[in-house]
This record gives C-alpha cells, structure tokens and sequence, in this order.
C-alpha cells in the first residue's frame, strides 16, 4: 500500500472485505435469494464509495433509451422519507433525494421512483406503469436481491478500482473481484486527450477482474455554459464555487481552463440539502471585499435543491449559474450505445 497511514486499518479491511466475499459467494451460489423481472433492468453502479460520475452516466442512458417507456429507481439516499415513492408535481429533493429529484426535474418523461427495497421498488413500478418497457436502477451494483439484465460498472480514472483497497482502508465497498459481475466497464473523468496506448493498458488491468471478454469504454466529462438561476443574466470570471457533490475536482479543473479565477470554493457534504441560513451565509460573502461583482457557479445537482420553492425567492435575489455536464465517450461510444440498444430489444 502507498500509504502507511492504511496500514492499521488493513486488519479491518480483511474483515470487511471477508464478509462481503461470503455475502456475493451466497448470492452467487443461489442461497440467497436474487430476483429476476421480466424486463430489461440496467443496473448503474460502482465498488466504490461516491464520486465516479453514476449520476451523468444515468442521464446519458436516459436520453439513448428516450424512445421507450423508461423509469428509474433508486434508493433515494438521504431523502426525508421511506418506503416506495413515484415522483409527481409536489415531489421534491428532501422528499425523492438530490439525484432523483434531478432526473425527475430535467426528464420529464420518464418515470423516476425511490425505494429502500429494489425488488419491492420494481414490483411497485410494474403495477404502476403497465406499459413500462426499460428501468434504470442507479447505485445498484451491491444491491444484490435484484438480479440485473444487464449490470455496468463505472470506475474513476483518477482512481480506478484496481488501485484501491476495501473500506476502511481504501474506498471499495467489496472487494475487486466484484467486477466479474459487470458485463460492460466505463472508465469515467478521463480526459480527452488520453492515449491510445494507456487506455490498452487500463484495460489490460481491470480485465484481470472481469469475467473474460467484458468490454471496456472510456468516457469524459463535456461542459457547457453556465445556466443563470438567479438574478444576472452572464456570469463574470470572478466566481465563487458551491459545490456539494463528492468530487469537485473534474469541475474545479475545468472552470480555471475557461479562466474563471475562483475566489473562494464552499464545499458541503455529498447530497447537502441547502437551507437558507447556506444562501443568507453566500450573500454576506458576496457583500465583503474582494467579492463585489462576484459570480456564483455551481453543478445541476445543486441546482435543483437551491430552486426548490423554499429557497428559490433566496435563489434568485443571487447571481447564482449553474454548469450543464454531459458524457461523452472516447472512441467507442457506438458500440456502447449498440450494447445498450440491442441487450434492450433482445429483452422486448
């Protein structure tokens, strides 16, 4: 291990990562119960905790698979409620959770559902929407119970799975040999300039992994210009960054390449549902020296929490954009779609 401050937590991480080896062993062996349904579900996950770009990678499939009748589901994690919930006009992000609260708000015509229990989630959608075609299960590659028509595995370049370690150690929730599950891998946040000659290797190292002959895409980051929702109509090169996502890293990197200088950068926790003791706080900021005609830059996920109608009267008394983002794949992108496309009318 690279660090040596792990190295007392590796007797932690053995233990850790023996009973998931004996969880995955008793699904995999059938004594624990997995459950198949009779529609394509595409499972979206990751081996570790947070950060590797799920929710775009959702999103995309979203928009490929827009000509069939689609859902999502998901757990809804750090949502104020319980039990199944289909999103409707009085949903909101406390209610459904950051993510699907944002697929609810930007995909109008897809069917978006919270619940604790997948398989109890994915009966409901079926008694639901009677001519539902496709569901998308987003966090769902440790959710065991339901078996997936077809499971993709996302990995961060910066930190791919084959170079981490299970909790507490490292980040992986399970250990490597997870990704033998995964019947495609997406290398996400590389950049567009990344080799020919280091993507072969990448591949040669998470194959070591999976199940032979899974195949292996790359995808990247795209931005696009800010999105006013406040009060300013264009966003200055001055800017405060708010951020509460898990990696703002990719965004930050981005941001100084467009020659924004980032005055200051208020980072929350992971799905931080705002209140509006945040946005009072950001606009005493704004009001200090050294900020005046300052913007605000932040992702969509935030976004759709600050325009939720207990703050948007707060929202919009600010100079606040938010930065579209969108996958691309490098290279093969295609093929990625062909797989999609076809494992889904295989299943029809």
């Amino acid at each position: 291990m690279h660090n040596y401050l792990h190295i007392p937590l590796w007797p932690f991480s053995q233990l850790y990562g023996g009973i998931m080896r004996l969880r995955n062993l008793g699904y995999d062996k059938g004594l624990l119960p997995s459950r198949q349904f009779d529609l394509p579900v595409i499972a979206v996950g990751n081996l570790t905790v947070g950060g590797t770009g799920k929710t775009p990678h959702v999103e995309y499939l979203m928009r490929l698979l827009q000509s069939y009748k689609v859902a999502t589901l998901s757990r809804g994690y750090k949502r104020q409620s319980k039990g199944f919930i289909l999103a409707d006009a009085s949903s909101t992000a406390a209610i459904l959770g950051d993510e699907p609260f944002q697929y609810h708000a930007d995909f109008k015509d897809v069917n978006v559902a919270v619940c604790e229990d997948r398989v109890k989630g994915l009966e409901q959608l079926q008694q639901l929407v009677p001519e539902l075609e496709v569901v998308v299960l987003d966090d769902a590659m440790q959710h065991r119970p339901v078996q997936p028509s077809l499971n993709l595995l996302i990995t961060d370049y910066n930190r791919p799975f084959y170079k981490d370690y299970v909790l507490p150690a490292g980040r992986l929730r399970e250990p490597r040999s997870g990704a033998k599950r995964a019947d495609a891998v997406i290398v996400s946040k590389c950049l567009q300039s990344i080799s020919t000659k280091e993507r072969e290797q990448m591949v040669g190292q998470v194959q070591r992994y999976t199940s032979p002959g899974t195949p292996v895409f790359f995808s990247t980051f795209a931005y696009a210009d800010p999105v006013s929702i406040g009060k300013a109509a264009a966003p200055t090169k001055n800017a405060v960054l708010l951020t509460g996502i898990a990696n703002a890293e990719p965004l930050k990197n981005y941001l100084s390449s467009q020659g924004y200088t980032l005055l200051r950068h208020l980072s929350y926790p992971d799905h931080h549902l705002y209140t509006s003791d945040n946005l009072k706080e950001l606009k005493e900021l704004l009001q200090q020296p050294g900020y005046a005609g300052a913007t605000v830059l932040t992702t969509r996920k935030d976004a759709v929490k600050l325009t939720d109608a207990g703050l948007l009267p707060l929202t919009l008394a600010l100079p606040i954009f938010f930065v579209p983002i969108e996958v691309q794949f490098i290279a093969e992108g295609e093929k990625f779609d062909q797989l999609v496309l076809q494992h889904v009318q295989s299943r029809l």
